[in-house]
């Protein structure tokens, strides 16, 4: 994600090794991902079945309407609904997601996705990601379901 996240705290992640831990696997392969580190995503705390990330609002988030572009939201939803998706030993991809925005923020607040597991069957998971801003207030709700393959 970006070099903001290197600079600053660590990725919380609950591992032990990075070797044999799908956990700390997705943690490292999330922290490198070249689309949130253009956009400007950090990932933040990650553990089985959970994941954070955030992002702090820039001018270059911004819609025409001078408010963060519902893309640039989404983006952060989804970056917290991959890595909560992959901590498992199965690799995971999206089958399908929605999210509904309540609010609005301003250039340099930052919004956090949490990411959690809510069901957890045979070859399919499910996932809700809460955004907010630095208050706690809702921002948006997202929801997702992945398809899990036998690696």
């Amino acid at each position: 994600m970006t070099d903001d996240a290197a600079d600053s705290d660590e990725t919380d992640v609950a591992a032990d090794d990075e070797d044999t831990n799908p956990v700390a696997e997705i943690a490292e392969r999330a922290s490198n991902d070249p689309f949130c580190e253009t956009v400007g995503i950090d990932l933040a705390s990650v553990h089985p079945g959970y994941a954070e990330t955030m992002l702090t609002v820039e001018e270059r988030h911004l819609n025409f309407h001078g408010t963060p572009h519902g893309g640039a939201v989404y983006a952060l939803a989804d970056a917290a609904f991959a890595a909560a998706s992959n901590t498992g030993s199965k690799t995971a991809v999206a089958l399908e997601t929605n999210i509904s925005y309540f609010a609005a923020v301003d250039v340099g607040e930052t919004l956090r996705a949490v990411a959690e597991e809510t069901h957890l069957g045979g070859r399919t998971a499910a996932y809700d990601v809460r955004v907010t801003d630095e208050t706690g207030d809702p921002v948006a709700t997202f929801r997702g379901r992945v398809y899990r393959f036998d690696d």
